[in-house]
């Protein structure tokens, strides 16, 4: 997990420019172009398997690739200076088992160097406070995925990379995670969320929809459901689906 308070500094968030990934022999991104723009948040929905996991460790700098360029915060993905400016959230939680969750909340904290007093904040902001005292190992699943999100809101981060973070989660906190990511977008934060939950897609500013590695779009809700003429995100998907070209499938 990488997390900040440096300054903003121009240019997009995220500039991705023919990436290439293949792993084992398969080409799992053939050549990809995308732009995140800063102070947002940018929805990446599609099917699991998608290749959205991959995209995301791309941005974060832990994925091999083959060709092409990741720009991220003006620098180059995984460079050492992103370290503390970027927060990252994998699927599977990223906690000490045998630590509560207050000892790990400090333990990042210190690895970090995040302010004194920053793991009382992100524990209140993602709804731990009752389990402060609690091992992780005793946690629910849901749980111990809401400590490495709020260690990943440490120092409060100039980009967040969340990897399906409401998986597991009740509809209630769900609502109020994404209440906290518009929150952090309100003060400058850029957010890129992964999905396979396609009712999540109103909640964002844009929408990057993937299909088998492929980028099917990329625009705002709105304008995605009146290019394609349908009722939700859901069914846009869908019809460019069955109207992608056959060269493309």
């Amino acid at each position: 997990m990488m997390n900040s308070s440096a300054g903003p500094s121009d240019g997009p968030a995220i500039r991705v420019e023919g990436l290439v990934v293949r792993r084992g022999g398969a080409t799992v991104l053939p050549g990809i172009d995308l732009v995140v723009e800063r102070g947002s948040v940018t929805g990446l929905l599609g099917p699991s398997g998608c290749g959205k996991t991959t995209l995301l460790r791309s941005v974060v700098g832990v994925q091999r690739v083959a060709a092409g360029r990741v720009t991220v915060l003006g620098r180059p993905a995984g460079a050492a200076g992103l370290r503390d400016r970027v927060g990252y959230v994998t699927q599977a939680p990223s906690v000490y088992g045998d630590l509560t969750v207050g000892e790990n909340l400090d333990y990042f904290a210190a690895v970090l160097g995040a302010p004194p007093g920053d793991p009382d904040r992100v524990i209140a902001e993602v709804g731990l406070d009752a389990h402060r005292r609690t091992p992780a190992a005793r946690l629910s699943g849901g749980q111990r995925a809401r400590v490495s999100l709020a260690a990943a809101l440490l120092g409060h981060p100039e980009l967040l990379v969340l990897d399906e973070p409401t998986v597991g989660l009740d509809p209630v906190l769900r609502q109020e995670l994404w209440q906290l990511f518009r929150e952090l977008a309100a003060a400058g934060a850029t957010l890129l969320v992964s999905s396979h939950v396609m009712d999540e897609a109103t909640r964002c500013d844009r929408l990057v929809l993937m299909r088998e590695g492929r980028l099917l779009a990329h625009d705002t809700p709105a304008a995605l459901l009146a290019a394609t003429g349908a009722p939700d995100v859901e069914s846009a998907f869908l019809t460019l689906v069955r109207t992608e070209p056959e060269a493309a499938r």
